[in-house]
This record gives structure tokens, C-alpha cells and sequence, in this order.
């Protein structure tokens, strides 16, 4: 469950894809929702901070004015135990009122000995734990403050402020401003965060982000509860994929509640990480799908991207809602990736040989390592559907980890993983992750080891889905291995094949004893 000091948001669960006709209607039967939580935990000033500075807008004042009018409200005078009422010298300590007993407080005393490990913590992490949304809460990150820009007695009136507080004073406001202090805490809303990831101000109008050449190129490719997929070209003529997503909006979209700002937070954050993998210096990856740009919009569907829906409802038989219902305040998320090929379960048949499905696991599995020693990641929800493949002519391909550069083998393809709805990963001081401790319905399916996975996940990290339980990331590649195995190939004679299945034969049964994919990587024979 997540914990009390998280910001917590209730998330919808998405659906299977079938093509199967069925009978079309206007708009889809209210489905019964989940119980899955997106979580963002922590204090993560320095992620939103600063992104107002970017191309297309500015997002917030300075932060000496953010840090002024930022408050939370909380009574002290519960947490002073017993052992804290015989004052000690007072050497920089003071004394002010609080609106609920009026007593004066000796706070550098209370904070002397504050350690995560005093139940003095404990009590004082449950009075900070508000429940408003887009609150920004405190952690023990915001008291690692040195001495040159703030002594306890300054840290006690930030960390305590009431809706009454005393404006803090010019001299410390400056203090701060020079030693760019972690405490100088702006208390964005959610609406702000995401324009911020963005780089927006406001929404914009569909056509400054998409623009009319580009709309009319639009090829509808996919579809889920969360919204449409299309593709189109960038303005290098390269081919993306624009995933666009309704939010905040009171009408259902294929019997479901739209996503909030909040909610939408967390595939964002992750999306926008795993991207950025492949600029690190220290573990670098592209084994991610890239994400090119983000937009939020404002207005009615265009005209162009309904003509592509309907193309696709003819062709294929859509289990969407047809969009055309939404008014011209309707808002949404347009997260832009770069085209990744095919998902494995597509390309039952298209694949040269299970040589191939060696460079596949290997590619994955060097991805997940990265991002095991980059973010704590774990992917959670890895089934076929969520590994692309293109064909390639590079021979081999290129990873970072830990600063140390590695290469492997593509076997003629590239590979990229996509969709983090169920991840979890650590990042700017937040932990992201999706609680689904309590979406029983995940946990009850049959006929696939896919449905097991997320049994096994839960019997290892005891139902608590805030941890970090790298394992999650092996079991998976032990499931992507049984389906690399079982595919078909256009090639099944020739020499090594015999071979190589005895490797892969081999990775399937050995795998679940390695404790992470960085482990597998490592000491697995087959990728050696």
C-alpha cells in the first residue's frame, strides 16, 4: 500500500486488445474500475524547480516568493515526549506560539536528535503527511541543509510554519536563494508539474503542437482504455508514434474515468527517464523507447485524426469509444515516441531464427541492468506486447554500465521496451510506482505465464508495491525466454539452431536463481 507521507491517485486499469467484431455503439458501457494507485513519493524540488526556464514558457516565480508563501499545517505540541520537557541550553533555539495550545517550544532541542530511527520521527512524518492534491511533501532529504545556509532554529520555522507563520526573514530568504537550498519547496499543482514536464505555461491549441502537415500523415496503429496510438513523421521525416491521451475531463472514455494531471504524472516521469537513459554518462541505454517530445492540448478532436480513427474502425473493428464527443475544453497528453518496430507477440512467424531470440534477451536483459543501477527500476508488466523489434544492420550494440562500456550482439535486430504503467523507479528524490495490491482482477488470471508473473511478484515483495524488488525484472525475462522459445521462425533448420536452443533451453532454467538482470548479465553463461 502506499504509505501516508505519498501522493496518492487511483488509476484506471487498461484492457487486452481483441479484434473480434462486436456490435458498435457511441459510447462504451461503463466498465467496473480498479484499485491500482499511481504513487509519487518524496520531496523532488530539484525535478520542477527549474523547468519553467525552458523554450516555450516559464512555469513558476522566483524562488525566494515560491518559498514565502509556502505552508503546512501541523501541531507540534504532540510530539514532544517526556524526555524532551527539561530544556537544554538555549544556543540558537527558538520560541514561537502555535495556534493550538499557544505553548512556546524549544525546537533546536526537538530537532537534535531528530533521526528516522526516533519515534519522534515517526510521529512527526504522520503530522506532515497531508493529503491535498499536488502537495509536496517533506522528507528526511529536506533537513540535509548545512549550517553556513540555515542553523536548526531557522530549519525549525520552515519545517513547522502554520497558516499563522511569521514571514520568514529577508536575511535567510537571501541565504537560501545564494546556497540554492533543497528546503526551498514550491507547492506546485499537479496541472503546474505537468505543464512543467512539458515545458508549458498553459495548454495549447492541437495544431502548435501538431503541426497541420504532420496531422494529415496520421495513421491510427493502436488503441487502449487510456486512449489512440497513431503514427506520423517528424520534421526530419523520421516515423514517431504519438500516443494521445484525454485527461481531467468529467465524460467517461471507453468506459472509463479519465486520468488526472496527478495520475498521468506517473507515466510521464517514467517515460521521460527511461528516455533520457540513452544521453547518460555512467549507465546509458537505448534500449527504452524513445520519447521525442510531450505536448498538452486543448480542443476537439481533429479532423484529420478522426479520418485515421474511422480508417482503423473499418479495417480492424475498434473497441474504442469513436472520439468525436469530446467539446473544446477537452485536455489532453501527447507523449511523442520514436517508432520501435513490432511487439513480439506481432511477430509470431516474421523472425529469422531463435538466434534472434538471443539477441532479444540479451538486448533486454542489458537494458534492465542500466536501468536496475540508474533508477531502481522494474518494469513489472513485461509480457510480449511491451518488447518492439525492428530489423537492423548493425551488427552489434552499445551499453554503458557503471561508467564501463559494454557491446553485444543484435542478431540483425533492435529492440525497444515500451509501456511503464505498472513501474516503479527512483528518480529527482521521488519514488514512482504503481499500487496494485488490491486489483485482485490482475491477480486472478489463467492460461498464460504472464498471469503467474504477477502472482510471483506479489508472493516475493509481500503485496507492497512502493519497494524495490529487482527479482520482479528476472521473472519476467524467464517469461520472455519460455515465449522466445515457443515462437515460430522462418528458419528452423540449419546449422547452430540445435545449439542454440540448448542455450536458451538452458537461460529458462537457470534464470530465476540470479537475484537481478544486472546479476543475469554478469554471470549468465549465454551472455558471457
Amino acid at each position: 500500500m502506499c504509505s501516508e507521507d505519498k501522493i496518492v491517485k487511483t488509476v484506471p486499469k487498461g484492457k487486452m486488445m481483441s479484434l473480434a467484431p462486436k456490435e458498435k455503439k457511441s459510447k462504451s458501457m461503463d466498465q467496473p474500475g480498479t484499485t491500482r494507485k499511481a504513487c509519487v513519493s518524496g520531496l523532488s524540488v530539484s525535478r520542477w524547480k527549474n523547468k519553467g526556464s525552458s523554450s516555450k514558457q516559464k512555469v513558476r516565480g522566483s524562488t525566494a516568493q515560491a518559498f514565502e508563501n509556502t505552508t503546512v499545517n501541523c501541531s507540534i505540541n504532540e510530539l514532544m515526549s517526556t524526555q524532551h520537557k527539561k530544556p537544554r541550553e538555549p544556543s540558537g533555539n527558538m520560541n514561537f506560539f502555535t495556534p493550538v495550545r499557544g505553548a512556546k517550544l524549544n525546537l533546536s532541542y526537538l530537532l537534535a536528535d531528530l533521526t528516522p530511527n526516533t519515534h519522534t520521527w515517526s510521529r512527526l512524518k504522520a503530522a506532515l503527511s497531508v493529503h491535498r492534491k499536488g502537495m509536496v511533501k517533506l522528507t528526511r532529504g529536506s533537513l540535509r541543509l548545512s549550517e553556513s545556509c540555515m542553523s536548526a532554529a531557522d530549519l525549525s520555522q520552515d519545517l513547522f510554519a502554520t497558516p499563522f507563520r511569521t514571514p520568514f526573514p529577508k536575511h535567510l530568504r537571501s541565504q537560501l536563494q545564494s546556497c540554492d537550498s533543497p528546503l526551498v519547496c514550491e507547492d506546485l499543482s499537479d496541472a503546474e508539474k505537468v505543464y512543467a514536464e512539458c515545458g508549458q505555461h498553459h495548454t495549447l491549441p492541437w495544431e502548435e503542437c501538431i503541426l497541420p502537415q504532420r496531422m494529415k500523415q496520421c495513421v491510427k496503429i493502436g488503441e487502449g482504455t487510456f486512449g489512440e496510438v497513431f503514427s506520423t513523421t517528424n520534421a526530419s521525416g523520421d516515423k514517431v508514434a504519438l500516443k494521445v491521451i484525454p485527461v481531467e475531463g468529467s465524460e467517461k472514455v471507453n468506459g472509463q474515468d479519465q486520468k488526472t494531471y496527478g495520475e498521468i504524472l506517473h507515466e510521464i516521469i517514467i517515460s521521460k527517464d527511461l528516455s533520457s537513459l540513452k544521453d547518460k554518462q555512467q549507465n546509458k541505454t537505448n534500449g527504452f523507447i524513445g520519447l521525442d517530445d510531450l505536448h498538452c492540448v486543448q480542443g476537439c478532436y481533429p479532423p484529420d485524426f478522426m479520418n485515421a480513427w474511422d480508417t482503423f474502425d473499418k479495417n480492424k473493428v475498434s473497441e474504442n469509444d469513436r472520439p468525436d464527443f469530446f467539446e473544446k475544453d477537452q485536455l489532453f497528453i501527447i507523449l511523442e515516441f520514436e517508432f520501435g518496430g513490432t511487439d513480439l507477440e506481432n511477430s509470431d512467424g516474421m523472425l529469422s531464427s531463435l538466434f534472434v531470440a538471443k539477441g532479444i534477451l540479451h538486448q533486454v536483459t542489458a537494458a534492465l541492468a542500466v536501468a536496475e543501477q540508474e533508477l531502481h527500476f522494474e518494469h513489472r508488466d513485461l509480457h510480449w506486447g511491451n518488447v518492439l523489434v525492428q530489423t537492423t544492420k548493425e551488427k552489434r550494440g552499445s551499453f554503458l554500465l557503471n561508467g564501463a562500456a559494454h557491446s553485444l550482439e543484435t542478431k540483425g535486430v533492435l529492440v525497444r521496451i515500451i509501456d511503464y504503467s505498472l513501474s516503479r523507479l527512483e528518480i529527482d528524490g521521488l519514488t514512482v510506482s504503481c499500487d496494485i495490491s488490491n486489483d485482485e482482477e490482475l491477480f486472478m488470471g489463467q492460461g498464460d505465464y504472464q498471469f503467474e508473473i504477477y502472482r510471483l511478484m506479489r508472493q516475493e515483495n509481500g503485496n507492497n508495491w512502493s519497494n524495490y524488488h529487482p527479482h520482479s525484472n528476472v521473472l519476467w525475462l524467464h517469461y520472455l525466454c519460455s515465449k522466445l522459445l515457443s515462437m515460430k521462425y522462418r528458419s528452423v533448420g540449419g546449422r547452430g539452431l540445435k545449439a542454440m536452443r540448448k542455450q536458451l533451453t538452458c537461460f529458462y532454467d537457470n534464470v530465476l536463481q540470479y537475484s537481478s538482470a544486472m546479476e543475469v548479465l554478469q554471470k549468465c553463461p549465454m551472455l558471457q
